[in-house]
């Protein structure tokens, strides 16, 4: 069956959640993203959690953008001020481009909810070998924001005036 506008696309998407203090079984927020993208009729590709340190970070992050059959990857803590916050230094050198605009709203849509507290939110978004990935604060609200409220609708297909879906299969067209 060929793809209309109104055929959704399923993504395939890993989740990864970065906490100290949190196990599998009281990740709260890696269970609410895991049932709202299957929810929306994605898959659940891969979902792991990791103690704050960068480098385990970006190794699994990496092996993630390598996989082809990983279409998106969302993580979730790591992104405040603390001296163990490193999800944006870990993921930053990983993306070929950025997506400014994701941190920007998602901080103006936090402001709405928290208030100025917004402000200490490194949350963050971009590109890596044609995966898009998506670098949330840990709590389940802040997850519920993301997803809900930006995420959602950019991995849906039918969205318009466009979405990101609509992009894929261009990210890998050279400039020559």
């Amino acid at each position: 069956m060929t793809k209309t506008a109104n055929t959704p696309v399923s993504l395939a998407i890993a989740v990864l959640t970065v906490s100290d203090s949190r196990s599998l079984d009281t990740d709260t927020s890696g269970d609410y993203l895991a049932q709202a993208l299957t929810g929306a009729g994605h898959r659940l590709a891969q979902r792991q959690l990791l103690p704050d340190d960068r480098y385990r970070l970006r190794a699994v992050v990496a092996g993630w953008i390598a996989d082809p059959n990983i279409d998106v990857i969302i993580t979730t803590g790591g992104t405040g001020f603390t001296g163990r916050d490193s999800t944006p230094e870990a993921i930053e050198p990983l993306l070929d481009r950025t997506i400014p605009g994701f941190g920007e709203v998602f901080r103006a849509i936090s402001f709405d909810e928290i208030g100025t507290s917004s402000l200490q939110s490194r949350a963050l978004a971009g590109i890596a070998n044609a995966s898009f990935v998506f670098c949330l604060p840990g709590s389940t609200s802040a997850c519920r924001t993301g997803w809900e409220k930006i995420i959602a609708a950019q991995l849906d297909s039918r969205t318009r005036p466009c979405n990101l879906v609509e992009l894929r299969p261009r990210l890998r067209e050279s400039a020559c």
